[in-house]
């Protein structure tokens, strides 16, 4: 088989089901989706013989065209059996973040107004809590324990729906039915279920397939929540697009631990896990000997000042080019074995602005790592680059088929097969943000130059206006903090109707400890650690770095470190880590009032 075969063969389908399909068929004995332990694996056929019969037993209960399947559940192949069982029925299946709170359960869930749920065990109280106020749900489904207490097993609903006819339900999806609904992260107000088509998802398939080339059997780890458009998109509808390969990784923890076992052809991460790998690596850069360490940072200082000649398109002189090539053979090559990225083909970091310093540390290594852009109304998807066309500083250009301008305040306005139907049940927000000529307000201020290449700012609702009325971008700030130290794990830049700017601080969990050891100082706990007057003067040093990359406007004049660790899904990060603003402001009152008083 060609390596396009299977992308031909997706794209030339009038739905993805139908896609799924005929892939599976080509690629019948091809693993599709696996534990890392391999104690399940199931090859393309397996798949969808198991997603079949799911969707038989799922149309006795009564789930149809059109209707919306709820799903809790980790990272599992059991996820892509029941997402790719709805699929086939023409049903709606949909995702539920794990940290959700039953309140917050029960909205998604009323909101899609599903009747049928699939839930792991693990996240069953929380879900039976949340649907005591859903007299609409019919049916839960759940896995990993007996039925009982009106539930029922996603083993014994499977087993009744053996011999289903799936592929002419299949058939019958039109491409612009709907095909999934991805809830906001809600940092702004209650989630929004966008909602998603056949044809917006095949075209973001189709876009990004071709644009970075990625043939049968290419390896990608599903470990990000799957009700995140990235996630679906990248690490589920593709790769079953393409004949690809998927290892799931139920603890998005434990990613570190899987990347040397896989050893991916395609990598995409929120840029706080690539973040962490930099830490890592510079932690254990700084534990050798100092012969050893000395002459792997000369070698990365050497590598690093090649990428920037050749960002800034600059000749690289011989010399230069020859020292460089020689240490990835013998240095950067094991590196990049290491952490599991030496059989990367394409690396990718979104969702959030990447610390400048990091893709360059990671280009300097070997690996390719590109920013993209996109959102849950862009089918996720909008810009991206090859890997050998990657700008620093840029999320990439317009995927193939999407058009993309700027607003006479510079914001970001996309249109295309990408954009989204619509909000459910939102008709009077939907038409704030998508015009009468299909044109997506995405609410991000940017700049596009001459070649198509995107930059962004930042969110324009986020935008630091201070008391004397300039205009400043927090994400840059916090991330040109970022990239001066791993010491900083997270940052929030505070200064909106401000006479100058503060932060707030959390310590790098991971870091942090061992910079501590190093340095004398006793004591692992952020508590401990945050407290220790050493410490203090670290991260001081790292805002003084940060600070000399800044507009004298932009600087951090004061910051608070705090005690405890942002964690996903928790008070001030949404599950896909991004700031929660206002909560943050409201919970850390007193202690940026103490910055100003």
């Amino acid at each position: 088989m060609s390596q396009n075969s299977a992308l031909a063969v997706a794209m030339d389908s009038p739905n993805l089901s139908v896609a799924m399909r005929r892939v599976a068929d080509l690629c019948r004995d091809e693993v599709a989706v696996r534990t890392l332990d391999d104690s399940v694996s199931l090859t393309y056929g397996a798949l969808l013989a198991r997603a079949d019969a799911l969707a038989g037993g799922l149309a006795k209960l009564g789930l149809g065209h059109g209707q919306t399947l709820a799903i809790m559940m980790s990272n599992r192949p059991e996820f892509m059996v029941a997402d790719m069982a709805a699929l086939m029925l023409g049903a709606v299946p949909f995702s539920i973040y794990q940290t959700l709170a039953p309140e917050q359960i029960q909205y998604v869930v009323e909101d899609a107004d599903a009747r049928i749920a699939i839930v792991e065990a693990g996240f069953l109280p929380k879900f039976q809590e949340a649907a005591k106020g859903l007299p609409k749900l019919e049916h839960v489904i759940v896995l990993d324990r007996e039925g009982g207490d009106r539930l029922l097993t996603l083993a014994d609903v499977e087993a009744s729906g053996s011999g289903f006819d799936a592929a002419t339900t299949a058939d019958a999806i039109k491409p612009g039915d709907l095909l999934t609904l991805i809830y906001t992260s809600g940092t702004t107000g209650p989630p929004k279920g966008v909602q998603l088509s056949h044809a917006n998802v095949m075209h973001g398939c189709r876009g990004l397939a071709e644009l970075v080339e990625l043939p049968i059997g290419t390896r990608v780890i599903s470990w990000l929540p799957t009700a995140h458009i990235a996630e679906r998109a990248v690490n589920y509808y593709v790769p079953l697009a393409i004949g690809g390969t998927i290892t799931t990784c139920p603890d998005p923890r434990q990613i570190a631990t899987y990347l040397p076992q896989v050893k991916p052809h395609f990598f995409f991460a929120v840029p706080r896990i690539w973040e962490k790998m930099k830490a890592g690596l510079e932690t254990q850069l700084a534990s050798m000997p100092d012969e050893q360490r000395d002459g792997i940072q000369a070698a990365l200082a050497q590598s690093l000042e090649r990428v920037r000649l050749r960002q800034s398109g600059e000749p690289v002189p011989e010399t230069l080019d020859a020292a460089v090539e020689k240490a990835d053979r013998e240095i950067f090559s094991m590196i990049r074995g290491l952490v599991g990225l030496d059989e990367a083909k394409v690396t990718a970091a979104g969702a959030a602005p990447t610390p400048r310093e990091v893709l360059e540390f990671f280009h300097a290594l070997g690996v390719k790592l590109g920013e993209g852009w996109g959102m849950s109304e862009t089918t996720g998807i909008g810009t991206a680059s090859h890997p050998d066309e990657i700008r620093i500083g840029t999320v990439g250009k317009a995927l193939p088929g999407v058009e993309i301008r700027l607003a006479d305040d510079n914001e970001i306005l996309v249109r295309g097969a990408n954009i989204m139907v619509s909000y459910r049940n939102l008709p009077e927000k939907t038409a704030e943000t998508i015009d009468a000529d299909g044109w997506l307000a995405t609410g991000d201020i940017g700049s596009i130059d001459e070649d198509g290449y995107v930059s962004i700012v930042d969110r324009k609702k986020e935008i630091i206006i201070n008391a004397a009325g300039k205009n400043m971008s927090p994400a840059n700030i916090e991330s040109t903090m970022k990239g001066a130290s791993p010491l900083i794990g997270q940052i929030c830049a505070i200064g909106d109707a401000r006479p100058y700017n503060t932060a707030l601080i959390v310590l790098d969990a991971d870091y942090a400890p061992a910079w501590a050891a190093s340095h004398g100082i006793e004591g692992t706990s952020l508590a401990q650690l945050a407290s220790d007057e050493r410490v203090v003067a670290g991260v001081q040093a790292a805002i003084d770095l940060g600070n000399a990359k800044l507009a004298r406007v932009e600087q951090i004049k004061k910051f608070t470190l705090l005690a405890n660790e942002w964690l996903p899904g928790a008070d001030e990060l949404t599950p896909t880590m991004k700031l929660k603003r206002k909560p943050i402001a409201e919970k850390y009152a007193a202690e940026i009032g103490a910055m100003y008083s």
